[in-house]
């Protein structure tokens, strides 16, 4: 079990770690998808920008799906081929877009206003827009990029008429962590009639969202790339970023104190929820792979940190953790470690890659990197 291995191995503590088996099991249903549809898939680096990572997958993947000058500045230097950057902002600056169009090959922008002030500041990339399909999939609004109001994408509506002039693709992602094909069905179902209206597009940009992993027939989808190939646009692309990374990550942390608060038995831990910020923001309890839920204990684990929010949850425990005993939290690979912070001057935690039984430790962080950032 991954869990023991793990307290075995893992010397340092708090401590992320990356297992790269299950990315690589993670990318077999996508591989598939290539073969299959000779559709392109993308990385989202977004999820997690870690240079290891980006490196193992080069191979097998097409590129990187990118949001920023810094994103595209480290993809290119790992995959120095910049026809193999997508990029898609609502952050595009025009001090900064000619060398962005320098890097990536491909970029939709997030609005007509967007595109009308920047596209003609550099020339030699693919321009697209991202379109807002006005269709709703996510239970939580926080999530959900065709909210009221939303700031992502072009609304379909204001496409009607056509395309602006010199736009080759088009661009949407509409759901978060979905296994369920049929969102990404009914999406295109409402955009063929502007696809139509725009036959041989260069290219189509699904987006990401999709848990690849976790969907059992891929059947339907290999269908719908085929078709809108052979009838509606050249190239069809899709660009994971939780879903090859998100169940491959794993937080260990260590239990340094222990006592009563109001009839209830708290665990401090050396990490916080500032290294697992989603858990605050959202509100949402972290998945602890040593939990019992049929324990008859129930404890909060909290973090080390000054503040009183920093709670991760009650957890359910047949025995409970004593101080020095090692926790593990999983699916943490996507959002986490790109997220973390310093808070209260501790140190972010150190990373480990394992792959084929071999755990290596890559990067810690030293008081070094809290100074250079502070001291001014």
């Amino acid at each position: 079990m991954i869990a023991n291995a793990l307290k075995q191995q893992v010397d340092l503590s708090p401590a992320f770690v990356l297992d790269l088996d299950q990315v690589h099991s993670n990318l077999k249903p996508l591989q598939k998808l290539r073969e299959a549809t000779d559709c392109k898939v993308l990385y989202s680096m977004k999820a997690l920008p870690l240079s290891s990572l980006l490196s193992e997958l080069k191979g097998y993947v097409d590129g990187m799906s990118v949001s920023s000058l810094f994103e595209a500045r480290l993809a290119n230097q790992i995959l120095g081929d910049s026809a193999g950057l997508h990029l898609t902002t609502p952050g595009l600056r025009a001090d900064e877009f000619v060398e962005l169009a320098g890097l990536c090959g491909h970029i939709s922008f997030n609005s007509l206003s967007q595109f009308q002030h920047l596209n003609a500041l550099a020339e030699g990339y693919s321009r697209g827009l991202r379109i807002n399909p006005k269709l709703s999939f996510a239970d939580d609004i926080r999530y959900d990029p065709c909210r009221m109001h939303s700031k992502l994408g072009v609304g379909v509506e204001l496409l009607e008429g056509g395309l602006p002039e010199g736009v080759e693709g088009l661009h949407f992602h509409t759901v978060f962590s979905q296994a369920d094909l049929q969102p990404l069905l009914s999406t295109l179902e409402k955009l063929k009639p502007l696809l139509r209206r725009h036959r041989k597009l260069k290219w189509l940009n699904m987006g990401g969202g999709y848990l690849f992993h976790g969907i059992d027939d891929l059947d339907p989808l290999i269908a719908l790339v085929h078709h809108l190939k052979t009838e509606l646009v050249e190239e069809v692309y899709l660009e994971p970023g939780k879903g090859l990374v998100g169940n491959a990550g794993y937080l260990l942390t260590t239990v340094i104190d222990r006592f009563e608060s109001d009839g209830k038995t708290v665990l401090v831990l050396d990490t916080s929820v500032n290294h697992q910020p989603k858990v605050f923001e959202y509100q949402v309890k972290s998945r602890l792979l040593d939990e019992d839920i049929q324990g008859t204990s129930s404890v909060i684990l909290a973090g080390s940190t000054c503040l009183a929010g920093d709670v991760f949850g009650e957890y359910c425990f047949e025995e409970i953790p004593d101080i020095g005993d090692k926790l593990i939290f999983s699916n943490v690979g996507a959002y986490t470690m790109i997220k973390a912070t310093r808070f209260n001057g501790y140190a972010l935690p150190a990373m480990y890659l394992t792959q084929n039984g071999q755990l290596n430790l890559i990067k810690t962080d030293e008081y070094l990197a809290y100074r250079n950032q502070w001291l001014v």
